[in-house]
């Protein structure tokens, strides 16, 4: 498992910037991680479907918080803090990136389409 040798928060960018010891480098959209959080918010309680988290398109992360030798916590500026980032779940978001922001754009046109119905 690659495990990240850098993380830059990039603030006016709004971009969280993971540097991997397999040189992978991932620029990944603070929108993007605050939508696919690993919180039980996001993910749903009890191993339920994913939550459409809407509104985030601004959003900021203030600070990054250390969680012992394998994850961080992003402490944004809606004042959500509870998921942790493993440093497995921070490769695979830059991994699967294309597709699971599309299926993110596809589930926001979803919503947007049958609220106007």
């Amino acid at each position: 498992m690659a495990h990240p040798i850098q993380i830059t928060l990039k603030k006016p960018d709004r971009v969280l910037e993971v540097a991997f010891d397999d040189d992978q480098v991932y620029r990944l959209s603070f929108e993007y991680l605050r939508t696919h959080s690993p919180s039980a918010e996001v993910r749903g309680h009890g191993g339920g479907p994913m939550q459409l988290v809407l509104g985030k398109e601004t959003v900021g992360v203030t600070r990054i918080e250390p969680v012992g030798q394998y994850a961080i916590r992003l402490v944004f500026d809606d004042g959500h803090d509870s998921g942790l980032f493993t440093w497995k779940y921070l490769y695979e978001l830059g991994l699967t990136h294309p597709q699971k922001w599309g299926e993110y754009q596809q589930r926001v046109q979803a919503a947007a389409q049958a609220a106007q119905q």
